[in-house]
């Protein structure tokens, strides 16, 4: 008995004894043997050519029955044609919404007297972030009342200086001098008004000297910048607000490559350190090309409940190009590397040989086999790790 026989007579030992804890996967009915094609049949290159595939050799060779097989859980799949969009994979990164971010600054000079929320914290449309004390509201205010107070003497004025006109008691310039006195009272106290009505928004006057700022919509606090006792003014950056619900992923598209981007078209985003894909589209595709890149920004809407999309997060954006014609295409988990070369574990008889293969397209968990297989032949798939495992055991047992 070979080495790979006393190999195999071990392997089947070790799943009677201790591989109850495996979960058995069952194989449909085992293709047969003209399914699992034979050495030394001819193949057909990228370029069209026949080529003769040189038998593979015993080193590449594991014997395993149908039995074993479905003991160990390994699963096949038919290598079939299917037609692959090309892809072209883009590095990309998380952004803000700025549609729903907002920069909240202090709306007059002050002093801050208290601050209410805190770094990161989650808050609702009209909470209290703030509050400043400030001598130009009280000057404001101040302006206001006086502006009340005139208006109200003029309209007395005005209506005393009237009724003595009718009854012919007075000069008509008195009362057009009461007249013109009540126009400017309610001009001036239309501009108090309106230097009030300045503050709104993300503010709220609470009463004598002091204004509150608060949130103008549900967001979360990124960037905070107040501290109680701190001097601030209009141009201070007070907080950052941003509603993380919904993100923006960017990434830059080539001149040669925007005829393959426009709005609507489906995207995959996938980020390796949160092992997370999701598939969003592009809503909308830069008209310029920055100086130093030469590519547009394109810029993709991304839904985030969870909040697992973080600003700054740099992840891979796949957009699907070119649909090529149908070739012999595999499940991606069917490829493991051998000696730095992509390759596949195809059925025959006696059990798999491993086949070096050239790889292409890849699409929906599927990648094109561009030399090394035909199609109709069947690969294992689910635990073909296993066989590159016993392959390299054997391989080294060789080398000894």
């Amino acid at each position: 008995m070979d080495k790979k026989h006393i190999m195999v007579a071990v392997l089947t030992l070790a799943i009677g004894l201790g591989v109850g804890a495996w979960t058995q996967r069952q194989v449909g009915a085992p293709p047969s043997a003209t399914q699992y094609g034979h050495e030394g049949t001819e193949e057909h290159g990228e370029a069209g050519h026949a080529e003769t595939r040189q038998p593979e050799s015993e080193a590449d060779r594991l014997i395993l029955s149908a039995e074993q097989i479905q003991a160990v859980g390994i699963e096949l799949a038919e290598a079939r044609l299917r037609a692959l969009n090309s892809t072209l994979s883009l590095p990309g990164e998380i952004r803000f919404d700025e549609d729903r971010t907002a920069h909240v600054v202090p709306r007059a000079a002050g002093v801050v007297e208290s601050v209410q929320v805190n770094l990161g914290q989650a808050v609702k449309k009209g909470d209290l972030l703030a509050v400043i004390a400030s001598q130009q509201i009280s000057d404001q205010r101040s302006e206001l009342a006086a502006s009340q107070r005139r208006l109200e003497l003029a309209r007395t004025t005005y209506e005393r200086e009237r009724q003595l006109w009718q009854e012919r008691i007075s000069a008509e310039q008195d009362f057009l001098q009461a007249r013109q006195g009540l126009q400017e009272a309610e001009i001036a106290l239309s501009n108090a008004r309106q230097k009030m009505s300045a503050l709104s928004g993300n503010t709220l006057l609470a009463g004598g000297n002091r204004y509150e700022l608060r949130a103008p919509f549900d967001a979360v606090v990124v960037e905070k910048h107040l501290v109680p006792g701190e001097v601030v003014n209009e141009a201070s950056n007070a907080f950052t607000l941003s509603d993380l619900s919904r993100v923006w992923v960017t990434f830059g598209v080539s001149a040669r490559d925007l005829g393959k981007v426009r709005v609507g078209k489906s995207v995959t985003i996938s980020a390796a350190e949160l092992d997370e894909q999701v598939t969003g589209s592009v809503s909308h595709v830069g008209s310029l090309l920055g100086e130093q890149t030469r590519t547009a920004t394109v810029r993709v809407t991304l839904d985030n409940p969870l909040g697992a999309w973080r600003p700054g997060l740099f992840v891979s954006v796949l957009l699907p190009s070119d649909t090529q014609p149908a070739r012999v295409s595999v499940p991606e988990h069917a490829i493991q590397t051998l000696e730095d070369k992509p390759s596949v574990f195809v059925r025959v008889d006696e059990g798999f040989v491993a086949r070096p293969v050239v790889l292409g397209a890849r699409q929906a968990g599927y990648v094109e086999i561009r030399q090394g297989l035909e199609a109709g032949q069947w690969v294992a798939t689910t635990g073909s790790f296993i066989l590159k495992s016993e392959l390299g055991k054997d391989s080294a047992e060789h080398a000894h």
